[in-house]
């Protein structure tokens, strides 16, 4: 691995690990406490990354709402390896309360990358991997514009890259007191360790009680 931020991945899940019902409803899993301390986190990251299929999918604005509110908001990142979010997203919508970064392969449309570029989102072009755009790559790049902190927010799909890349140094876990099934939508997609001895392993630091739901806090054993 390359020159890249320390990486925080952040899940809030259902007890068996689930962050959507079979439908996609994910609003609200965990409860309003849990949800003011992830704010509070984002704040102390210097970005916020989610995946194309989160930002599509959910349309979030991804500032740190605080009471009394961040001294600036982070960096707010999108890995969208076709260029595939749209100039009226609530994201490319809210340039005016805090940057935006789409990080796109290189044979992304260019009409597209000319629209982000058009309204202030700032669009990397990177090398592409196997599956989407190389983390490594995107990592680098975004170490190079001064994120030391990045927060990894989610879908599955980008959770699972991070930690297939072993790229995670600390996980922010909060468990809602429901159960959603195996229909439901995991927190983490496949990982193909064929060994526990590759799983990544990580040791507690906290656990707590915010409102009804749990909070854990891990850090990555190396």
């Amino acid at each position: 691995m390359s020159l890249r931020p320390a990486v925080t991945l952040k899940l809030a899940t259902s007890l068996d690990g689930r962050i959507a019902t079979a439908s996609g409803e994910s609003r609200w899993i965990t409860g309003p406490e849990a949800r003011a301390e992830v704010h509070r986190i984002r704040a102390a990251h210097d970005a916020v990354l989610i995946g194309a299929a989160t930002a599509l999918t959910d349309d979030p604005e991804l500032t740190a709402r605080t009471d009394p509110p961040p001294p600036r908001q982070p960096l707010r990142v999108v890995i969208d390896t076709r260029l595939r979010l749209a100039p009226s997203s609530r994201l490319a919508q809210s340039v005016d309360r805090g940057p935006v970064m789409v990080i796109a392969g290189r044979d992304a449309d260019r009409g597209a990358k000319a629209a982000l570029d058009a309204i202030g989102v700032h669009v990397a072009l990177v090398p592409r991997g196997l599956d989407g755009v190389d983390l490594d790559a995107a990592l680098a790049h975004l170490a190079g514009a001064g994120v030391a902190r990045l927060m990894v927010e989610g879908g599955g799909r980008v959770a699972a890259s991070f930690l297939t890349a072993d790229a995670v140094d600390r996980l922010e876990w909060f468990r809602a007191p429901l159960l959603l099934g195996a229909q439901a939508k995991p927190a983490v997609a496949e990982l193909a360790f064929a060994a526990l001895a590759n799983a990544p392993r990580f040791t507690r630091l906290a656990f707590r009680e915010v409102g009804s739901d749990l909070w854990e806090t891990l850090e990555r054993v190396r």
